[in-house]
């Protein structure tokens, strides 16, 4: 390209997530579903998870030092314009403490948090440390949150056994944190449909897609939330943004990736030309 050609600049969009070493799930899927979207992907990373298959897939998590996660969102926020963040897993209350006075450095426009609330790395007592601190420190910055069927029972503080439920809890959290809400209902809502609730405080939409099978896929979740991440910092609004994003997912679970692991991965490149 000669000095007198120009491209258009693409949208920036910054993830806070783990490493999940298989590239199934966590920043690497992010950063794909970036690329597919057409938006410039920025990482920094707070832990490091992999699956250990001699005890059964259990994770093994190792969290990144506070200052090495501070000195990579000084060198981000310092480089890039950024408007738009992602959340992924965050993993213990002090990475929570860093990243949250790191998004207060700054005005955004899009904070999406994917609030995973459980690491199965963690001990209990530690686990329960880190979901009251997303709760107390990040959920209040979040405006557009996507809890999966277990995290929307925690943060609305009722049972779901079916969409109405879904469609209460999705009303609850977004009166609770004033956040966009995507209560993803997946496979574990009865029916043929894969079925997720978006409540705005004033559009309430079901948005549905026939079960791709009746078991979750690794990286459905990071995959989703980081699709509406994109999508919103190229301009669109939330409800367009989740409907892409809706899509985007679904097409990357009918194109999973199989493995020796007793779960599949979503791939990002099966969506083909959603944009």
């Amino acid at each position: 390209m000669s000095d007198t050609q120009t491209s258009a600049a693409p949208a920036l969009t910054l993830t806070i997530a783990g490493s999940e070493a298989t590239g199934g799930a966590g920043a690497q899927a992010d950063l794909k579903t970036f690329q597919e979207l057409d938006v410039y992907g920025i990482v920094a990373l707070t832990c490091i998870v992999s699956f250990d298959p001699k005890n059964q897939w259990q994770h093994r998590f190792v969290p990144v030092d506070q200052q090495v996660i501070a000195d990579q969102l000084e060198a981000i926020q310092s480089c890039y314009p950024l408007r738009t963040v992602k959340l992924g897993m965050l993993g213990t209350p002090a990475t929570i403490d860093t990243v949250a006075t790191a998004l207060k450095s700054q005005e955004w426009d899009n904070v999406v948090l994917d609030p995973v609330l459980i690491c199965k790395g963690q001990e209990p007592g530690a686990a329960l440390d880190t979901d009251e601190a997303l709760k107390a420190n990040i959920l209040p910055l979040a405006t557009f949150v996507t809890p999966n069927h277990f995290e929307a029972e925690s943060l609305s503080g009722i049972t779901i056994e079916s969409l109405e439920d879904l469609e209460e809890a999705a009303r609850i959290i977004h009166h609770r944190s004033g956040a966009v809400v995507l209560a993803k209902g997946g496979v574990r809502i009865e029916g043929p449909d894969a079925v997720d609730v978006y409540f705005d405080g004033e559009t309430l939409e079901v948005l549905s897609s026939p079960k791709v099978g009746e078991v979750a896929v690794s990286g459905a979740g990071c995959t989703l939330a980081a699709a509406i991440a994109a999508e919103l910092a190229k301009g669109s609004t939330p409800l367009d943004a989740a409907r892409t994003a809706k899509a985007f997912v679904t097409e990357g679970i009918r194109n999973r990736v199989s493995s020796n692991a007793p779960f599949d991965a979503v791939w990002q490149g099966g969506a083909g030309s959603i944009r």
